[in-house]
């Protein structure tokens, strides 16, 4: 139940641990450091880069779910890392608040696993992803130690792994250029360690959020909140070519647009299969969903009559301009509208997310989007890209045939074309999902040596035994990117029962769900398939 999550690997852990308390967090972290046990640790397993699957026990801290009161007057608000975020954010938009980050996984995401990967979403463009929001980490650390981390407070000097990171690679990353640290002129980016943002700000809190918990566990998360927008516009353009799109995603950009979403015509075929909403002229290359939110209705419908009038003079051959919820729901629907068309595919074509994340600067957008098109082209695989136009991160998903004999090095030459493409560009491969297990032995394509060895310092200092979370951000000897691939037919059968949740809560997105609730709820299950009762 545990060897696979939303994205394409396969691997069937050692164990499980489901803990009812950060202290149970810790008791395991302690007996893993004594025994040298790799930890895998896991919310509701919807990251997409494997890392929360691996070859270790599983910390399924899902059962850490509380969610604090709101403080109004602070907006801040305490939660345990398997607290849902649109759990969190419907307990804040009672008091006229809201979460930021907002993913489209919102409704089965933890926010454990969002601040592990720095995640973003659709109003990252003006609002920023994840670390910006985390005022607050408590952590367990590598000794089983607990402490929090408190943005605007001195670091817990006290805790052994803090204390060997701030006096050695810490200290020593400060006199580093910057951009050896980053990607410049990369809007998005939850690849490698932030020592970028650490060394500018000096707060570890940076640091940690985008770690995916091979620095340490979270065990509670201190979030800010936002006033929820007085009013919004939102505002639907087509384009006769991307270069035109890109132009206008960079106006909106630049006059505040909330969010400014790209749906590329590989996208709009797809799309175009199902029952829309919102028609779009076959003649389309691309459209921009664009967003505005403003101090009330006048002025929200002003904002996106500017808009309009940018996307016209970028050479938009439709817009379409919605004032009211109806309306805009109505627009925003066809931005979701792939994934249940996707489900409804020939059963041989698998939906694989393996270079679904990579983020360039924005001019270079329209090449990266053309030279992912032709990869998919020179490989022989259909594939559908979206993603955040605004920030220049676009998301593909190749539509993968197994039943074909070479169905695996089709995959293999395809990630390799996309990886070089994203390299040329000076782009990061991961804007807001992590490195995972798929992307660390990538790294060295995309990153400089001096980066990598900082990396390996940082992990070196947190945690030199290596049993949190190993393979993930830094390759393990040997390891490839594609490991074990769920779909592919070759592989083991799991066990009937299994196999048919997993085969569920991909197809219904119900990564929220209780994997181990889910086991103990299957009265069918056979005596060797049920769990142990607590």
């Amino acid at each position: 139940m545990y060897s696979e999550g939303a994205g394409i690997a396969r691997v069937v852990p050692r164990g499980v641990v489901v803990p009812r308390s950060a202290e149970e967090v810790a008791e395991v972290v302690r007996w893993a450091g004594e025994t040298g046990t790799p930890l895998v640790p896991r919310g509701s397993g919807s990251g997409m880069a494997g890392g929360a699957v691996g070859d270790g026990v599983i910390v399924d801290v899902s059962r850490l779910s509380a969610i604090g009161a709101i403080d109004v007057a602070r907006r801040r608000v305490v939660v345990g890392p398997g607290a849902l975020r649109d759990a969190v954010d419907r307990a804040a938009r009672a008091h006229r608040l809201r979460v930021p980050v907002d993913p489209s996984s919102g409704a089965f995401c933890t926010m454990g696993g969002m601040a592990a990967t720095n995640a973003a979403g659709a109003h990252t463009l003006r609002y920023g992803p994840m670390r910006r929001w985390v005022s607050a980490l408590e952590c367990v650390f590598d000794d089983g130690t607990r402490a929090t981390v408190r943005r605007g407070a001195p670091p817990p000097r006290e805790v052994a792994a803090v204390r060997r990171f701030l006096d050695g690679v810490g200290r020593a990353a400060a006199d580093d250029p910057p951009e050896m640290l980053g990607h410049p002129g990369v809007r998005k980016n939850s690849s490698g360690y932030a020592l970028d943002a650490y060394c500018r700000d000096g707060e570890l809190v940076e640091l940690l959020v985008g770690s995916e918990g091979t620095l340490a566990i979270f065990v509670g998360v201190e979030l800010e909140l936002l006033p929820l927008p007085a009013a919004t516009s939102s505002v639907l353009a087509e384009f006769p070519a991307l270069e035109g799109a890109v132009a206008a995603a960079g106006r909106a950009r630049d006059t505040g647009a909330s969010a400014c979403e790209l749906l590329d015509r590989t996208f709009l075929d797809v799309a175009s299969e199902g029952v829309l909403a919102v028609d779009v002229s076959p003649a389309a290359d691309a459209v921009l969903l664009m967003e505005v939110e403003g101090s009330d209705g006048a002025d929200a419908a002003t904002q996106a009559g500017a808009l309009e009038r940018a996307c016209l003079e970028a050479g938009a051959s439709r817009v379409r301009v919605a004032l009211d919820a109806v309306t805009e729901h109505a627009l925003w629907s066809l931005r979701h509208a792939a994934s249940p068309i996707l489900a409804r595919l020939d059963p041989v074509l698998k939906s694989m997310q393996f270079i679904e994340d990579g983020a360039v600067p924005p001019a270079k957008l329209p090449e990266y989007v053309r030279g992912v098109r032709a990869a998919l082209a020179a490989r022989g695989v259909r594939g559908v890209i979206f993603g955040h136009a605004g920030d220049a991160h676009v998301h593909v998903n190749p539509l993968v045939d197994v039943s074909r004999p070479d169905w695996r090095d089709r995959v293999a030459a395809l990630l390799d074309d996309v990886v070089a493409l994203t390299a040329r560009l000076g782009g990061t491969l991961s804007g807001e999902h992590g490195d995972g297990r798929l992307r660390a032995p990538l790294m060295a394509r995309v990153w400089p040596p001096g980066a990598l060895e900082r990396f390996a310092e940082v992990k070196a200092a947190f945690d030199p035994c290596g049993i949190l979370n190993p393979g993930v951000k830094l390759p393990l000897a040997g390891q490839h990117a594609l490991g074990e691939i769920k779909y592919d037919p070759a592989l083991p059968a799991l066990p009937a029962s299994a196999r048919s949740a997993l085969d569920r809560i991909e197809r219904e997105r119900a990564y929220g769900e209780s994997r181990v609730e889910l086991l103990e709820s299957t009265a069918a299950l056979p005596d060797c398939d049920r769990p142990p009762s607590d």
